[in-house]
């Protein structure tokens, strides 16, 4: 009797073991599932995304950490409101969200309207704008915050934030992993996105930033512990982000860059083809070490001229022209 008592207890603490390893596998499981859902209900994933092409242009997603442009802005709402985005989200144009032609889904970025100052951190996850003249399309709620909503388009700096978007996408990966091999993972090991403030500095002369609060989406919900808490907030936004910082901004001008050439004879060519359309000069800049000449159409006063222009550009053969602003 004494034997199989002991055989009993033994075969007891076995299943509290096994039962305790079930209750870590559903932990983690169940924090796959949430992380795998916005605050809609719809799926986060990650890509990046094969070549693409729309009206005859091609478009190569990929990883850029380092990305920072400037450009034209536009806004997309009611006729996109709950429909799926390219990542299999479903569009809310009442958050803060952007479209992107290239960069990975999702990827936060700190949007500044160079018209009046406001900055803005928006997250990446849909494909746009294909007008050739825009680089980013911003939900309504973005372009409202930002003070372009109006106007429909606005002058811009787009940056990559590097340390959140890598962060991102790290827990997403683990997330499509976990799914595919249903193995446990250990949210403690899971990289942990930067979530304090970050400021676009002003520009030269300006002075320090004045932040607005606006509304954000809840990231604690009741029953949830500490480590699902910090991988929910990996597709959300946290405070610091969720909020208007604006700048003292100098006046900017509109191009339309035909081209860079690493000749100015190449470059010299372009100029006299182009000069035809309106005032185009040689500007001359190094890049990584390297004395490139930038053929440029203008400056022009306003977005539908830069947007008449780059048609114009594009027709005389240049087919890579992009609108710039410097």
């Amino acid at each position: 009797m004494l034997n199989v008592a002991r055989f009993h207890w033994l075969v007891l603490g076995i299943g509290v073991l096994f039962l305790a390893g079930c209750s870590e596998m559903q932990f983690f499981m169940h924090t796959a599932k949430r992380l795998n859902k916005t605050h809609a209900g719809s799926p986060v994933l990650y890509k990046v995304g094969k070549p693409y092409q729309i009206g005859g242009v091609w478009y190569y997603p990929r990883e850029e950490w380092d990305y920072d442009e400037t450009g034209i802005a536009s806004w997309y709402g009611p006729n996109f409101h709950g429909k799926k985005t390219a990542n299999g989200e479903t569009y809310d144009m009442n958050t803060l969200t952007a479209a992107h032609r290239t960069l990975p889904l999702p990827t936060f970025v700190r949007v500044t309207n160079l018209g009046n100052g406001r900055s803005l951190v928006l997250r990446v996850n849909d494909r746009g704008p294909f007008a050739r003249e825009r680089i980013i399309d911003i939900s309504r709620r973005g372009a409202q915050l930002l003070g372009f909503q109006k106007q429909g388009t606005a002058r811009v700096r787009v940056q990559i934030l590097l340390d959140k978007s890598r962060a991102l996408a790290a827990r997403l990966r683990n997330e499509a992993l976990l799914a595919e091999i249903g193995s446990p993972i250990k949210a403690e090991a899971m990289p942990k996105p930067k979530v304090s403030a970050e400021f676009l500095p002003p520009p030269p002369g300006g002075a320090g930033a004045s932040a607005t609060p606006v509304s954000q989406p809840a990231v604690a919900r009741s029953g949830e512990n500490a480590a699902e808490r910090n991988i929910w907030q990996a597709t959300v936004y946290s405070p610091e982000d969720a909020r208007v910082t604006t700048h003292p901004v100098l006046p900017t001008r509109i191009f339309v860059q035909a081209g860079a050439y690493a000749y100015f004879d190449s470059a010299n060519r372009a100029r006299a083809v182009l000069s035809g359309i309106g005032p185009v000069d040689i500007y001359q800049a190094l890049v990584n070490g390297k004395d490139l000449y930038r053929v440029r159409v203008g400056p022009l006063a306003e977005v539908g001229q830069a947007d008449q222009a780059l048609k114009t550009v594009i027709q005389a053969g240049y087919t890579d022209a992009r609108i710039v602003v410097d």
